[in-house]
């Protein structure tokens, strides 16, 4: 209950008299903390104990003209807010819930014409869009319920009278900010509509009116439901365009930016709506683009149209690649805004690489679009037009065009690489030339292409022209007097290596690394820390090579972890770190001992030191703690309690999220580069990076430490399983769902290698179970969930691998009825999106690069397909017979996966389904074979090699356990099966493990079905085709049986008169002469019992005119078998 004192101050503020509700409203935007605080408190207490008699007063100061113009601004705002039917997530829930539910019918009426008639009393323009938010607000409240009936008509009057503009503005705002609620009841009126938009779009006189006139015909087209309602405002595009001409051409550029982003947003959401008009509306835009004299932010806008339209694939696939034209003018206008950089000193004299002193507005906005747009319509669009505008660029007299042009390669590279990769020696050629120009600013441009291009065109690049770049790498870096030539010269250097062999990177190590050295030895940070880097990655890619530089180099790094401690050498010291770590990772233990305990003894007080939230080195230590235990291994193990508090700390971080309502006029500091936004609905969400980044680092290295320390890490599990196993559904960062879900089988390891091994501190096996228990329900929970199809296969490759661990009998059958009914979720999911992509292949404007395209997206969808072929194995596997049941309720969806509609990979992964099921199950299998071995006999002669291998396999497992099954098909069997052998290309590498896979099915078929077969000419078959060399575990079974077949004597296998035996000896000989590679120890030994078995049985003149007849390498293996 409210006491009398605020009853008695409730009375006094909302009484007759305005002016003490108005004194509330002035100290609301006081300056003053302490009396805002007071005035917002009031304001809460008549929120809570009021809120009718406040709402009410709100909505007449807000109605009233006589209110001070801040006043009515003010009040606005605060209806809006108290309508607002979202809670903010700073606030308690009760405290935000609206208030319209408590109003009474009467009140609710008065404020609903409070709120019409502060619109008709023509406000101020900054009050009336308050005004038009607060009605926007109740009414996403009111109409679903249908109860504002008077609202639309309302509306249609005020949006049709030309001769008030300001109300008729403000009607369209709303219409626009309801498109998504009464698009549906619209839906009879659309020509009503679409003629009051017309004649708003062309009012003679009000440009804001045109523009609230083209927002709402953006938006009602983006909420129509169908293709064919949008058609029937196709021919207001015309009229949409000039509200945007006009505005221009009488130098309204303000309106002109703001009808340029709603067209922004038409482009990136319906598409299609422009395609018949696509020429004149793209026209318009790249006049605007290459129209100099107006301001910069209007031009990016229009850039930015045509891009949107480029990208929009999903709805529009190959649309602007039908427009060459378009894209050249558009690319020429990008290469002009690059020569918007200028010299500049400060440039020269920076600090920290990424300064960027001299480059203009336009510069940074053409490097991203370059890169947007070589991204969306590709190499076979874009290499063509660049080839004609480098050249120019490149032999104009001006440094700045040199610098465009190098800058334009290194952008587009990742858009064309494919295309590039074709041209490789021009492209490197031109950069080369780069190199040696007189500017320092050009020079660097070279430079940088060639590291974006190590990155994009490798390892292409590195396997070609390493003679070349490696060279031009080292001479920059003696480019003394330009520090910051020489800083990228070291960073390229990182990035050619990262995509580089030992074999190729070890001549020039010499060079290199004596160069690096004199550069860490250099006073200018900037350079020190580019060598570092370099050194790092040089190693890491070198690996044992790296050796023979350990001792001159690891003193220099040391130097720099103990003295640079500094604040302004903070980077420099985290990348010391990181240089170290990846020294000592590539040199090894033996060689790292010493240095890795005088290391940890600095990171470890280090730890222990307070640091700031922005420090580089919080990340980059523990990147280096893990790589440090990547390299000691076990005995890096006394370090764990000094590592892992700080480590489960950065892991645990809160993302630092804001939200606000997407049309609200509280920003976020959309400056702060540190902060990214997206819009979620109605919400603008905004996210801290630097956060984001450094718990994904941490939940990458616990991954790591489970991996590498097994049984070691299991006293940290109990803290680890509960930190990573919510982050399997951590939407705001992929990395850091990647990194739960790599971790998810590295515990359940962890946990059941340290039972096994006594080490689990007196836990048993329970344990496993309760920990799996914990781990696998989650991890099938967050597949249900998962937007990315690719964290989707690592989800089931994880999944799988989990399900490995355990034994059928810790994994109970309600958890595996879960994961089957997730499998089917992602079979049916899948399935859809591949629907979706087979309607965009009619789309009129798809093309050849759009295919290329849709085949990679559909690469992902086999690879999950994959993963679900894995899972099932392991649960076959596991569950053998007793899987059945549940097979049986999934062959719905593997059967069609047979089909020849079907993908190679699909019908792959259905056969191996089919193979494990044969092969574990035995005679319980058997009542498949009627479905699924005609399908395998037929896909044994399959023109995609993956496929025959799956199917002659399976055909070799029916003939194992198929028994009478199989026995009618034997004749069918053999004939596939002498297709796949006796084909010419049958041991080329792509078809060898089809070709090893059915000579194994033929072995099966002579020891299983020897009675249906004529082995007379069937045996000496398949003794022709051994040994088998390639599939290693179908060797060692083919090998075996072999050995089997001659310890028994078999008649058919020696042949009459033991004409066979010269054969047998020489794929004994081979196989021995193979070590362990082709027959288990087992096998090989016995091998070796039968040899000097025949040397004491046989006829010694027979036995050295066989040997004789053998190659003289197999003789003497022969022979020093027999004699030791």
């Amino acid at each position: 209950m409210a006491s009398a004192d605020d009853q008695a101050a409730a009375a006094a503020l909302l009484g007759g008299d305005p002016a003490a509700f108005d004194a509330l409203l002035s100290t609301l935007m006081s300056s003053s903390n302490a009396d805002r605080a007071a005035a917002e408190a009031a304001f809460h207490r008549l929120r809570s104990s009021h809120p009718e008699p406040l709402a009410l007063r709100l909505a007449a100061s807000l109605s009233s003209p006589a209110t001070p113009a801040d006043l009515r601004a003010m009040a606005a705002v605060l209806l809006r807010k108290l309508l607002s039917p979202t809670p903010s997530p700073d606030s308690s829930s009760t405290a935000s819930a609206p208030i319209w539910p408590h109003l009474s019918p009467a009140g609710q009426s008065t404020l609903k014409s409070h709120l019409l008639s502060a619109l008709q009393s023509d406000p101020p323009k900054p009050i009336a869009k308050k005004v038009c938010d607060a009605i926007s607000e109740l009414a996403a409240l009111l109409l679903p319920e249908n109860v504002w009936g008077e609202l639309l008509p309302f509306l249609f009057r005020a949006a049709s009278g030309p001769d008030a503009p300001n109300l008729q503005e403000s009607a369209l705002l709303i219409f626009a900010r309801l498109s998504d609620y009464i698009a549906e009841s619209l839906l009879d009126h659309l020509m009503t509509i679409h003629n009051l938009l017309a004649s708003a779009l062309a009012h003679p006189t009000s440009p804001d009116v045109r523009i609230a006139a083209l927002g709402a015909a953006v938006n009602l087209v983006q909420c129509l439901p169908t293709n064919a309602d949008r058609d029937k405002m196709q021919d207001l595009l015309p009229a949409m365009m000039r509200a945007l001409t006009d505005c221009l051409n009488s130098g309204q550029e303000a309106s002109a930016q703001e009808a340029l982003e709603l067209l922004v947003e038409l482009a990136g959401a319906e598409p299609r709506f422009l395609r018949r008009q696509i020429a004149d509306v793209v026209g318009a835009m790249l006049q605007i683009a290459e129209a100099t004299q107006l301001e910069d932010g209007t031009r990016h806008l229009a850039v930015e149209f045509v891009i949107t339209l480029a990208e929009a694939r999903e709805r529009a696939p190959g649309m602007m690649r039908r427009l060459p034209q378009f894209v050249g003018r558009l690319f020429a206008v990008l290469m002009q805004m690059l020569l918007d950089v200028e010299e500049d000193p400060s440039w020269h004299t920076a600090e920290a690489e990424d300064e960027d002193a001299g480059e203009g507005n336009n510069y940074g906005v053409a490097q991203e679009c370059l890169d947007r747009l070589a991204i969306a319509i590709g190499g076979n669009a874009i290499v063509p037009i660049a080839s004609e505008l480098l050249p120019q660029y490149l032999s104009a007299p001006e440094w700045q065009k040199h610098h465009a042009a190098l800058i334009t390669l290194a952008q587009i590279a990742e858009g064309c690489a494919k295309v590039m990769l074709k041209n490789l020696e021009q492209v490197v050629s031109m950069i080369l030339n780069g190199f040696q120009h007189p500017h320092p600013r050009v020079r660097w441009a070279a430079i940088n292409a060639i590291g974006q291009l190590s990155t994009d065109l490798g390892p292409d690049l590195q396997v070609h022209y390493h003679q070349q770049v490696l060279p031009a790498l080292a001479n920059a870096m003696d480019d003394f007097q330009n520090p910051r030539v020489q800083a990228h010269a070291a960073s390229a250097i990182l990035n050619f290596s990262e995509n580089c062999t030992p074999e190729i990177l070890t001549p020039y190590l010499d060079g290199i690394v004596a160069k690096l050295l004199v550069l860490l030895q250099n006073g200018k940070p900037m350079v020190q820390e580019g060598a570092l880097t370099a050194l790092a990655s040089v190693a890491d890619s070198s690996q044992e090579q790296f050796k023979k530089y350990y001792d001159a180099v690891m003193p220099y790094l040391k130097a720099i972890l103990m003295n640079a401690t500094d604040k302004s050498n903070r980077m420099l010291r985290a990348k010391s770190m990181e240089c170290i770590s990846l020294v000592g990772m590539a040199v090894g233990k033996e060689k790292f001992r010493d240095d890795a305990k005088q290391v940890m003894e600095v990171l470890m007080a280090l730890q222990g030191t307070p640091m700031e939230t922005d420090d580089p080195i919080t990340s980059y230590m523990l990147q280096a703690w893990a790589r440090l235990c990547k390299c000691l291994g076990q005995d890096f193990l006394p370090y764990m309690s000094v590592v892992m508090p700080p480590l489960l700390q950065s892991a645990q971080l809160k993302p630092d999220v804001t939200i606000t309502s997407a049309e609200s006029d509280d920003e976020l500091e959309s400056d702060d580069d540190s902060i990214e936004t997206i819009t979620l609905g109605d919400k603008r969400i905004g996210i801290r990076t630097s956060v984001l980044e450094e718990k994904a680092t941490a939940c990458n290295m616990l991954c790591c430490y489970a991996d590498e320390l097994k049984e070691g890490f299991f006293p940290w599990i109990d803290q680890v399983a509960p930190t990573l196993v919510p982050l399997l559904k951590f939407y705001f960062h992929e990395e850091v769902r990647r990194a739960a879900v790599a971790a998810m089988p590295e515990l359940l390891r962890s946990a059941k290698l340290a039972v096994e091994k006594g080490q689990s501190q007196g836990r048993d096996e329970s344990y496993v179970k309760q920990l799996s228990d914990y781990i696998i329900p989650a991890l099938v929970e967050a597949l249900h969930k998962e937007p990315e199809t690719e964290i989707c296969a690592s989800m089931l490759d994880s999944l799988n691998e989990c399900m490995q661990q355990l034994s059928g009998r810790l994994l109970g059958e309600n958890q595996v009825r879960a994961i089957l009914d997730e499998i089917k979720n992602v079979i049916i999911a899948s399935a859809t999106r591949k629907r979706e992509r087979a309607e965009r292949t009619k789309a009129e404007d798809f093309d050849a690069d759009e295919g290329e395209l849709l085949k990679e997206e559909n690469e992902q969808e086999e690879e999950l397909f994959d993963q679900v072929g894995e899972c099932l194995g392991t649960l076959i596997k596991t569950f053998k017979a007793s899987f059945l049941p549940f097979f049986d309720e999934l062959s719905v969806y593997i059967t069609p996966m047979l089909g020849k509609d079907k993908t190679a990979e699909e019908r792959r992964i259905a056969i191996c389904i089919f193979d494990d099921i044969a092969e574990q199950c035995r005679e319980s299998a058997l009542k498949y074979y009627d479905t699924y071995l005609p399908f395998l006999l037929e896909a044994s002669n399959d023109e995609n090699s993956d496929v025959r291998q799956a199917a002659v396999y399976g055909v070799g497992v029916c003939a194992e356990f198929g028994s009478h099954v199989f026995r009618p098909l034997v004749g069918e069997a053999l004939s596939k099966l002498n297709n796949v052998i006796r084909h010419p290309e049958a041991q080329h590498a792509d078809n060898i493990m089809a070709y090893d896979n059915a000579v194994s099915a033929l072995g099966k078929i002579c020891q299983f079905h020897r009675d249906r077969i004529d082995a007379a000419q069937v045996i000496p078959a398949w003794l022709s085709c051994l040994p088998i060399k390639d599939d290693k575990i179908e060797a060692k079974v083919v090998h075996d049986q072999l050995c089997s077949m001659v310890e028994r004597s078999d008649a058919d296998i020696l042949g009459p008169h033991s004409q066979y035996f010269p054969k047998i000896l020489s794929i004994f000989a081979e196989v021995l002469g193979n070590g362990t590679e082709l027959a288990t120890d087992e096998t090989t030994k016995r091998m070796v019992n039968l040899l000097r078995r025949f040397q004491q049985t046989l006829p010694p003149d027979f036995l050295a005119s066989t040997f004789s007849n053998l190659q003289p390498q197999l003789q003497l293996l022969l022979q020093s078998v027999l004699s030791t």
